[in-house]
């Protein structure tokens, strides 16, 4: 069984609860989104196939506790699944987690991954292909995420989340201002001004390695 991977890496994770930890990524290639903020482009085409087993190995040759599976948007190789069930089953791995948009169906991802699931706001451009059938799918374990790109898309993430009754759901719910596009000190201001319970983040690896592939 086989995948389309784009780059296996050893870095610092980014972003969710886990930011700042050790990580092994592997971003697999291929997505059906095209949100207006995406810097991954360079992932939605090309990559090398892959048998899973030779994925799994290669993670494990890194001895990391923390592996992250990312995209594009991993969950459109089905063959997804395979792959981090096979992760879960690695006897050094402390925590698999999935990064995906939340535009595939996450029913059939092993419980024991967490899942990373970032909603799409008005201001990505792709709102519509937000599958809300997949908040029934959240574990507390979970996280959802909202890259918020102005006033609007913050106010539309309130919304979610108040009807959503996301913090009850999941671990964590993660605010990120859109990289060059919303200043991080307004997003900021913002949930403090209204006492959102929701976690403000912002991609640390941007600040580190101004967003080079495979860091």
């Amino acid at each position: 069984m086989t995948l389309r991977v784009t780059e296996v890496f050893y870095s610092l994770q980014g972003e969710s609860r886990s930011v700042g930890r050790p990580t092994v990524f592997v971003r697999l290639t291929g997505c059906p989104l095209r949100c207006v903020y995406c810097d991954t482009a360079y992932a939605f085409s090309g990559g090398t196939v892959k048998e899973i087993d030779s994925i799994v190995q290669e993670v494990s040759d890194y001895g990391t506790r923390f592996v992250t599976v990312t995209g594009g948007e991993p969950l459109a190789q089905p063959e997804c699944l395979q792959l981090l069930t096979a992760l879960c089953n690695l006897a050094h791995v402390g925590e698999v987690s999935l990064e995906t948009s939340g535009a595939v169906d996450v029913s059939g991802v092993d419980p024991r991954v967490v899942k990373v699931l970032d909603l799409k706001t008005p201001g990505s451009g792709e709102m519509h292909r937000n599958l809300w059938s997949n908040i029934d799918h959240l574990c507390r374990q979970d996280q959802v995420k909202f890259v918020i790109c102005d006033r609007g898309d913050y106010e539309w993430a309130r919304l979610v989340i108040e009807t959503l009754r996301l913090v009850d759901r999941v671990d964590e719910v993660l605010f990120s201002p859109s990289h060059g596009v919303l200043p991080m000190d307004t997003l900021a201001d913002w949930i403090i001004a209204d006492r959102l319970d929701v976690r403000f983040q912002m991609q640390l690896h941007k600040f580190i390695w101004n967003g080079e592939p495979g860091r």
